[in-house]
């Protein structure tokens, strides 16, 4: 399929998203397999995987995985490197597709409708994290968010009811002021998705 024509697809399916996020991708992708693979890999680009551990988290056969991984691999999509004994995969941020693909997959999830729902409405929002599963990009159905800044808490609590009818998911979220979440000593604080 030729680059323009690669584009053109990704152009028309980026607006149909913005009317129809959460039934998108299942209507143009049937494999449930490759949807996963685009949440594990897209959401969070510095997500790593290996067959196994696709294979227990998916609760899927090894060959169905394999298959697609080797497609994604083929097409640039997902970039491979050896640890050990394991072949390990990557998103390819480099890949022409790859940020058109993000945001694709973002919508689906409803990030950018909790953004627009929440940010421009609840006080001094400094940053948001996405935390928990889909920082590890797992469709679990329930979305953790960690807000950063002088927020009030009791319209947030409103803002957020309301984008999950949105987007059709649970939202889970902590709040901290700067200097909380500077205190809080976690390797890894998530994904950082939203910031001044």
């Amino acid at each position: 399929m030729s680059n323009i024509v690669t584009h053109y697809i990704v152009t028309v399916v980026t607006q149909v998203a913005k009317l129809y996020p959460i039934f998108m991708i299942e209507a143009l992708i049937t494999s449930k397999t490759r949807i996963k693979l685009l949440l594990k890999f897209f959401l969070n680009p510095s997500s790593t995987a290996y067959l196994r551990s696709l294979e227990n988290e998916f609760q899927e056969s090894t060959n169905g995985i394999r298959v697609e991984l080797n497609r994604f691999e083929s097409a640039g999509m997902l970039r491979s490197f050896h640890e050990g004994n394991k072949k390990m995969f990557r998103a390819n941020t480099d890949h022409p597709l790859f940020s058109d693909l993000q945001n694709i997959v973002l919508k689906y999830v409803g990030i950018p409708k909790i953004i627009d729902t929440v940010v421009s409405r609840m006080g001094k929002t400094s940053e948001i994290y996405l935390t928990g599963d889909y920082a590890k990009g797992q469709d679990t159905g329930i979305i953790d968010l960690v807000f950063i800044g002088e927020i009030n808490r009791s319209y947030l609590v409103t803002l957020v009811e309301k984008a999950e009818v949105l987007i059709n998911r649970k939202i889970r979220f902590l709040v901290y002021t700067k200097d909380e979440w500077s205190k809080i000593a976690y390797d890894d604080k998530g994904l950082l998705i939203w910031n001044l």
